[in-house]
């Protein structure tokens, strides 16, 4: 059996940062591997190590400075990693999630697993799509925010739960190939010990381009732009209590019966 898991490198931008065009000055931004992605890696590694012949695949989109989010993806036991990028990648305005779900797609075609992982979601553009966008276009079932999977491996089924609005836990059949976006909580997500790490450098990373999969820089066009960025206006209404316990206990009991909370 073959999982592929798609990871993504985000960015973290420091308390105080300055904006440069379109995007936050690099200078202010540091990276690491998503959250929800870290939860995915983890149900995969965790599947491949109770179960007999088991293949993890990691795959990305990015540049050569994402490879040190995959290696630590590969320090906590995938088996192998891709990463795409070319040219046309690195002069895209931006890549939509149209766009990641066509790439994917081919890298799927190729691949050919059995379970494809996605995190629900990316702490950057928290789109929460690519992964229902990703099976939609290689024809799998799919289940969204899944919390709990039961694989039933030579069945070729995954019972899943699901995490539903106001707190709603579905439990859904969902036949392989399946495509199953992994929610957070649905595991604890190892450490990578100092022995994966090493390992990790001696690990299989291929780097593909797009021609590599049979596409061309068309795949990237879109009809989404990115407009602006800005810093949003904040408007505080706190009050402050200056003294001791009992001025402080006085002055907020004035406030709230001036609100109305409390009857004089």
């Amino acid at each position: 059996m073959k999982i592929l898991v798609t990871v993504k490198e985000v960015a973290e931008a420091e308390d105080d940062f300055e904006i440069d065009g379109l995007d936050i000055d690099e200078r202010y931004l540091e990276y690491d591997l998503n959250e929800w992605d870290d939860y995915a890696v983890e149900e995969a590694v965790s599947i491949a190590e109770e179960g007999d012949d088991v293949e993890v695949v990691s795959v990305t989109v990015g540049p050569e400075r994402a490879e040190e989010t995959v290696r630590m993806a590969l320090a906590k036991g995938v088996d192998r990693a891709i990463r795409v990028w070319d040219d046309d990648l690195a002069t895209a305005e931006m890549l939509d999630v149209g766009a990641k779900a066509d790439i994917l797609a081919a890298v799927v075609e190729e691949e050919d697993p059995d379970l494809v992982f996605t995190g629900v979601q990316a702490n950057d553009d928290a789109f929460g799509a690519t992964g229902v966008a990703l099976a939609e276009t290689i024809g799998f079932e799919w289940a969204a925010v899944v919390n709990r999977l039961d694989l039933d491996v030579e069945g070729g089924v995954a019972s899943v739960h699901r995490e539903l609005e106001g707190g709603v836990d579905e439990l859904t059949d969902v036949e392989t190939p399946a495509v199953l976006t992994i929610q957070t909580g649905i595991n604890e997500p190892r450490y990578a010990s100092l022995r994966g790490i090493r390992q990790a450098q001696r690990k299989p990373l291929d780097v593909k381009e797009l021609g590599d999969y049979g596409l061309d820089s068309s795949v990237l066009e879109t009809p989404v732009s990115r407009t602006a960025m800005y810093v949003p206006e904040t408007e505080s209404d706190a009050t402050v209590f200056e003294g001791d316990a009992e001025e402080t206990a006085g002055q907020l009991a004035d406030l709230l019966r001036d609100k109305g909370v409390v009857e004089g």
